[in-house]
């Protein structure tokens, strides 16, 4: 798992106690660096939220239960790797 270093506390660890045997990696930024700097691995999370938000229920918090915007968000998720692999069946 990939974590920004506002997560680099002991609350996600305890999180995913129980959920399977994770190992997470914190993403900091240097503390000498000045301006903008690229961070590994940064760039996937916020691609996949771009993708997610590509989804109009998503784009907006509007569901009365976590149960149903997780639901939403697996329905999303299969869209997009239905796309990806629609894509790479016409290609190939």
């Amino acid at each position: 798992v990939f974590a920004d270093g506002g997560y680099a506390g002991e609350k996600l660890r305890a999180a995913l106690v129980g959920n399977g045997n994770w190992t997470i990696e914190i993403i900091k930024r240097s503390d000498a660096a000045e301006g903008f700097e690229l961070l590994p691995r940064r760039w996937v999370v916020e691609r996949t939220f771009a993708w997610l938000g590509r989804c109009r229920r998503l784009a907006k918090d509007w569901e009365a239960s976590i149960e149903s915007s997780t639901a939403w968000i697996n329905i999303a998720s299969i869209r997009v790797m239905t796309r990806r692999l629609a894509t790479y069946c016409l290609v190939s």
